[in-house]
């Protein structure tokens, strides 16, 4: 079954900021049409039903191409994917290696490797789906990915504050999203006791009655990434049947689990992130929206 659909009115909003990190700059004036936003990221039991429909193979489950990762090594060529792994103790923040693995095996099914299952998680955001794999599902739900400055629109609900709940992190020292709670990368005590990803609607929704636009996971948009934000000539990616290509950064949106903010404060609208397409984490997911 497809995630319900919530229509939102088209409107200018002030997308960006200037004041957490340079990527997000300038803050601009943005329009966007009225669209239908999915209400919570793609679970893994709408991921499997797709599976199961197309028999479609992601990213993580095929071989990499040697051509497109020169100098690696052909045994380590094999399907699979990243995985976070806590570490034992304080680390240099500076060296996101020392906590994200190489897993071969890893996939949306199997996300820390092919020991582990998604058994008991089936209202979770599916992850470890790479930017291809999105779009996939998007094109046989007969819906598509958002591009930047709708999914922001989205999740500001009309909010001008930090985050889209206001000023405050956890007003009243309630937790409004699934973030990292405690020491990262090494101590979480997790978010209303979930380490990791959270089911959809854990944490209450946003004002237009969309839930985990902040937090649990980070989403695919079709906006590719640059430095700051494009105010013209915005561009899209988006195409069918593509291969993933390493060489393109599309923009997440959303922050995740694993966001704290000694090292990632991005579990605000405007906060934005690259990935490359072929990228698949086990703190990735994605929505779907529709043109009205």
């Amino acid at each position: 079954m497809l995630t319900q659909l919530v229509e939102l009115p088209g409107g200018s909003f002030r997308m960006g900021a200037t004041q957490f990190y340079p990527e997000e700059a300038p803050a601009h004036t943005a329009t966007v049409a009225a669209i239908a936003v999915e209400r919570h990221p793609v679970t893994n039991a709408q991921f499997a039903d797709f599976i199961d429909a197309t028999g479609y193979l992601t990213v993580a489950e095929q071989p990499m191409d040697p051509a497109l990762y020169p100098g690696v090594p052909p045994q380590d060529l094999v399907p699979g994917a990243l995985v976070f792994r806590p570490t034992s103790g304080p680390v240099d923040l500076r060296d996101w290696r020392q906590w994200w693995d190489w897993a071969p095996g890893a996939n949306w099914r199997h996300p820390f490797g092919p020991d582990s299952e998604i058994d008991g998680r089936l209202d979770h955001p599916v992850v470890q789906v790479a930017y291809p794999d999105a779009a996939a599902y998007a094109r046989w739900a007969g819906r598509r990915l958002p591009t930047e400055a709708e999914w922001e629109y989205a999740a500001r609900a009309g909010a001008t504050t930090t985050y889209p709940w206001g000023e405050d992190v956890a007003p009243d020292g309630r937790l409004m999203a699934n973030t990292w709670q405690g020491d990262f990368p090494y101590r979480n005590s997790g978010a209303l006791g979930w380490i990791g990803t959270s089911p959809v609607g854990a944490f209450a929704p946003n004002a237009f009655g969309l839930v985990d636009m902040i937090g649990n996971v980070w989403e695919w948009t079709t906006t590719e990434f640059s430095a700051h934000h494009r105010l013209a000539g915005r561009k899209g990616c988006c195409t069918p049947g593509a291969a993933a290509d390493p060489t393109v950064n599309q923009t997440l949106k959303g922050g995740s689990h694993l966001c704290a903010p000694e090292y990632c404060h991005r579990y605000r609208a405007a906060a934005r992130s690259p990935q490359s397409q072929d990228s698949a984490t086990t703190h990735i997911g994605f929505r779907c929206v529709a043109d009205l």
